[in-house]
């Protein structure tokens, strides 16, 4: 049987947002019962069907890499973000600051990647855009707990995240603790895999019609993060 390619996406956030949460809904298509800090990292493996129901379809590995949001080890994520080929940005609806912070994780796994721009201005004056532009990555933000948000902002659905503004990124709102979340045929559902295709897309290099990834050792465009 032909091996089956696979992608990296990393998954980053504050603690206490619901990363974990969110990984094993997305791969198990279930909630987690009883959800535990992270650790370092942890992660999730599923099947990922690349541009469903066209001649173009084949099926990819996805992997997502709970990193631990833990601010004590901040030092030691760097050897969890090579590579990259995606990255979803999670916050808590309820908590402005996880929010504000997607700033600052955004920044640190991209400078793991020798792409940063501001390293000696430091995280706050760093500006989003000046990343994403250079460096191909797809990134999907992600605000769960809205079914607590909605009580306390009642417009939270209303609007995206700045970030994701700023990224030119999808944004999906989701409780983590309902399947419907993630329905199939959902708008949260359709965004989610159009970016795993959009990841796909930018880790595999479209020849004719067909997907082959560059060897390691090849050489590669810069717009490139493997």
């Amino acid at each position: 049987m032909a091996a089956i390619d696979k992608v990296r996406i990393i998954v980053v956030g504050d603690s206490g947002v619901g990363k974990s949460s969110l990984t094993h809904l997305i791969c198990h298509k279930e909630p987690i019962k009883n959800p535990s800090w992270t650790v370092g990292c942890s992660v999730e493996v599923m099947l990922h069907e690349y541009k469903e129901g066209t001649p173009y379809q084949k099926t990819y590995f996805v992997e997502l890499w709970d990193i631990g949001g833990s601010s004590s080890h901040r030092n030691t994520r760097s050897v969890f973000y090579q590579p990259t080929h995606g990255i979803i940005l999670v916050h808590d609806l309820t908590n402005r600051k996880s929010q504000q912070n997607l700033n600052k994780w955004l920044a640190e796994v991209l400078n793991k990647d020798g792409n940063s721009k501001s390293r000696t201005g430091g995280f706050d004056s760093y500006d989003p855009e000046q990343y994403v532009g250079s460096t191909q990555i797809p990134i999907l933000v992600i605000g769960t707990k809205v079914d607590l948000a909605a009580d306390i902002r009642p417009n939270v659905t209303r609007r995206c995240s700045s970030i994701a503004e700023e990224c030119g990124a999808d944004e999906i709102l989701l409780d983590c603790h309902q399947v419907r979340s993630l329905a199939a045929g959902s708008g949260s559902a359709v965004k989610l895999t159009r970016f795993f295709d959009k990841v796909i897309e930018r880790r595999y290099q479209r020849q004719g019609d067909r997907f082959s990834s560059y060897p390691t050792e090849r050489r590669r465009p810069k717009s490139y993060i493997d």
